[in-house]
């Protein structure tokens, strides 16, 4: 076969474009791109991130990566995960116990480059050998932090306030649309805030107008935090609880977690017990205490076998769409009339199908002794 000598130029030429534009670090392939907006590629943004530092990215990045607690869960919850090219050392841990949905429902990123130690602990090298076009980082106590990994890396770096449902839901709700907007996903960062404040104002509006009187007394123990507990680990504003108007146990520090004394635990003699299932990790664990120290065993809730299972959300920071589904069990315990149409299961699998893609109750109930959303034993 013969070519002539413009032909092969013209060849030549048309693989040395190619090349040069993978090496870019813009954006270069539509697929990455919104639907009419294919003229974006190799274009940039500027964006304020969480720390208030202004910062210009790749229009529509397809390679990123999430460094800190909680910020892979955003970008799934973007519907953008398969663009993560590295990940925290947490994602490749194998546990025995994991109540991340987000990851259960992604078991390829235990597959992927690891970019740093968890919590944000970052490795600049292996970041930079993942080629990413941006980075997200959460748990930045400072603006100075995600400035120093920008420079050592020399890739954009977006730092995020992670947020949660209540008094932080501003920061929640903007993380979600600042890396919507990069990552060109802005009609589903919306979608997620507006499905999450439908929750929201879903058990408000079930359980907004129970008198008082109608009200169990609740206390919830063994929470995680940094960590599997016994009972007395609790949280005095237990969002499950706030979601559902509930009457829980109101002597406590005005913190997000909280050691609470045995004795004013038993003063307070709640009338429903919820454990956090984390506690199965350590022993003695919530449920052994409960079933063999005689003061606990002593109280209403235990001896009218009102004990429940709820699955923990504090793992690698907040699980949201566990807190809406721990909050829809709950209601269903305490107000049995008013959630009379809802199946624990089943509208937690609707939270993280639509959160994550997936419904994974099952298997987190499977890794929690099947007792998720279940009465517990005292026997």
């Amino acid at each position: 076969m013969k070519y002539n000598g413009i032909f092969i130029a013209a060849v030549c030429g048309l693989l040395l474009a190619v090349a040069l534009c993978a090496g870019c670090t813009s954006t270069s392939s539509s697929a990455a791109i919104p639907a009419g907006d294919e003229a974006a590629s190799g274009e940039t943004m500027t964006i304020t991130d969480g720390m208030g530092r202004s910062v210009t990215v790749p229009a529509y990045p397809e390679r990123v990566v999430c460094s800190g607690s909680g910020c892979l869960r955003y970008l799934t919850y973007l519907q953008a995960e398969d663009r993560a090219v590295g990940v925290d050392d947490m994602e490749i841990k194998e546990n025995i116990f994991d109540a991340r949905p987000y990851a259960i429902a992604n078991p390829q990123f235990s597959s992927l480059p690891m970019i740093g130690e968890f919590r944000g602990n970052d490795d600049p090298e292996k970041i930079v050998a993942c080629n990413p076009q941006v980075i997200f980082k959460t748990q930045c106590i400072e603006a100075s932090e995600a400035d120093e990994l920008q420079e050592k890396t020399g890739i954009p770096v977006i730092a995020l306030q992670y947020g949660d449902l209540g008094a932080k839901r501003a920061d929640l709700d903007q993380s979600l649309r600042t890396m919507g907007t990069i990552m060109g996903t802005e009609d589903r960062a919306e979608a997620v805030v507006t499905y999450l404040d439908s929750l929201t104002a879903d058990l408000n509006a079930r359980t907004g107008g129970i008198a008082d009187g109608d009200r169990p007394t609740v206390f919830v123990g063994g929470i995680a935090y940094r960590g599997p507990h016994g009972f007395q680990s609790t949280e005095p504003a237990y969002p499950p609880f706030t979601f559902v108007n509930a009457r829980m146990l109101s002597e406590g520090p005005d913190t997000a977690h909280a050691d609470i004394a045995q004795e004013k635990i038993i003063a307070f003699d709640p009338e429903v017990i919820f454990v956090d299932l984390s506690t199965l990790q350590t022993a003695p664990s919530a449920v052994d205490e409960l079933r063999d120290d005689p003061s606990y065993a002593a109280m209403t809730a235990v001896q009218a076998g009102e004990v429940y299972g709820v699955l923990p959300y504090n793992w690698y920071s907040i699980n949201h769409g566990s807190v809406m589904a721990d909050a829809y069990f709950i209601g269903t315990v305490l107000y049995p009339d008013a959630f009379s149409d809802v199946d624990p299961a089943e509208k937690a699998d609707e939270i993280y199908a639509f959160l994550v893609g997936e419904p994974v109750f099952d298997e987190m109930d499977s890794l929690f002794d099947r007792k998720a959303f279940k009465r517990i034993s005292m026997e």
